[in-house]
């Protein structure tokens, strides 16, 4: 199953944001034992880069993105994809670049916190209790 993460369920892990990183916690391990496939939007590095950077050194930001890059498989962010975005009548264009990285990419699942920015969403949008729950099921 392929499950594109949506930006807040990483930094819920990385900026240990609780009672939300648990969940995430889970979902990553799930990612590394391969239990799951994990995506994340191309934007979505780019984002964390930025925010982690301002909580952490400049090294252990590299580090996490190494670490990112190396866990999970990157949904590109092309012009088809940006002018997808851009012409949906969805109201948060980043919410809208990741729906159509992750439609195009082929994701299963989009997992996050912010279901309202996935409404319109073809793809089955799950909060992280949701999508552990189903996962238990298979």
């Amino acid at each position: 199953m392929k499950i594109l993460f949506d930006t807040n369920i990483v930094l819920d892990l990385l900026l240990d944001r609780h009672p939300f990183s648990q969940n995430a916690q889970t979902l990553f391990s799930k990612v590394e034992k391969a239990e799951i496939t994990g995506m994340l939007c191309a934007t979505t590095v780019t984002t964390i880069h930025y925010l982690v950077q301002k909580s952490y050194s400049k090294k252990n930001s590299h580090d996490i993105i190494t670490s990112l890059l190396k866990l999970f498989e990157i949904a590109p962010v092309t012009r088809l994809v940006l002018s997808e975005a851009l012409d949906s009548d969805d109201r948060d264009y980043e919410d809208s670049v990741l729906y159509k990285a992750a439609f195009h990419y082929g994701a299963d699942v989009i997992v996050t916190r912010d279901r309202k920015g996935f409404d319109k969403s073809e793809i089955p949008v799950m909060n992280p209790k949701e999508l552990l729950a189903l996962l238990e099921t298979i």
